[in-house]
């Protein structure tokens, strides 16, 4: 008699863990993020990543099943470049032009894991998954000169604004992105999830480093009152910097300064760090 309660008991035990796992229902979760960002655009053609900023970022991630996400992110970070890093071009090098923006960015994704994914269990505790969605962001481009920081965006570096250039409108701090990326999460216990993942952003901006067309004319900047040039003149072309004469507007020919046909972008890699959302659904009678 003894050993049939103590069977008894063994069976009601099992049947009791496996309905409670079956009845907490995985709703979603939320999280923090950190890691590096970087720019491509008009003065990083050819993709180096060869000066990571900062990004940080905080999300909410509903689950749909076990396999389909929808997420909110939001995410600060920090771009910036140099043509003195483009040491194998010699006119990007003479060019010598440099930005720095701060970014913050808002954006709607949907994550599909590549496995099923079921916190608190040991076989579903792992999944790589890809995410892609659609966001806005502002920046709001600026440089240094002389020790002083300037923001670009007011100053017309490329005829923005300027009767003279009437096809070049000033362009805003605020631009569309869209997120593409791959990633992977690990189920650490029932609450927390640590995953990292790589999150390309194409944009439909050509200004977040303040370059895109050509150089202008520098007679249609204003001077200052004692007649020295202003700094929108300066900083529109800076390559007397780096040799005796400027070269963006040469016997009344503008040399091209960017490459409007190909947006800017940027990318992020980060560490993620989230905390489950559960709830309680009665288990099914058999």
């Amino acid at each position: 008699m003894t050993k049939r309660w103590i069977v008894l008991v063994a069976a009601l035990s099992v049947f009791t863990a496996s309905a409670q796992m079956e009845s907490n229902v995985h709703e979603g979760e939320f999280g923090i993020s950190a890691g590096a960002a970087h720019y491509f655009g008009d003065l990083n053609t050819r993709v180096k990543l060869n000066r990571p900023k900062l990004a940080l970022g905080a999300f909410f991630r509903k689950q749909f099943g076990n396999y389909v996400a929808l997420r909110v992110s939001a995410h600060f970070a920090q771009l910036g470049y140099s043509d003195v890093y483009n040491t194998n071009n010699a006119f990007q090098l003479r060019r010598n032009l440099s930005f720095n923006t701060n970014i913050w960015e808002m954006a709607v994704q949907g994550d599909f894991n590549f496995f099923r994914f079921e916190p608190g269990t040991l076989d579903y505790a792992f999944t790589p998954y890809v995410t892609f969605g659609l966001g806005a962001f502002s920046y709001d481009p600026y440089a240094y000169y002389q020790g002083q920081k300037v923001y670009l965006r007011p100053l017309g570096t490329e005829g923005q604004g300027y009767a003279a250039y009437p096809g070049r409108k000033p362009y805003g701090t605020m631009a569309l992105c869209i997120p593409f990326g791959v990633g992977v999460k690990y189920n650490v216990n029932e609450k927390v999830n640590v995953g990292f993942e790589v999150v390309y952003r194409f944009t439909n901006t050509d200004y977040i480093d303040d370059v895109s067309t050509t150089y202008v004319d520098p007679s249609i900047f204003p001077k200052l009152p004692d007649g020295s040039p202003s700094l929108a003149e300066i900083l529109n072309d800076r390559s007397n910097e780096t040799g005796p004469d400027k070269i963006g507007f040469v016997n009344g020919t503008a040399r091209q300064r960017g490459f409007a046909k190909q947006k800017d972008s940027y990318v992020m890699a980060e560490i993620t760090l989230s905390f489950n959302l559960t709830s309680y659904r009665c288990p099914k009678a058999n």
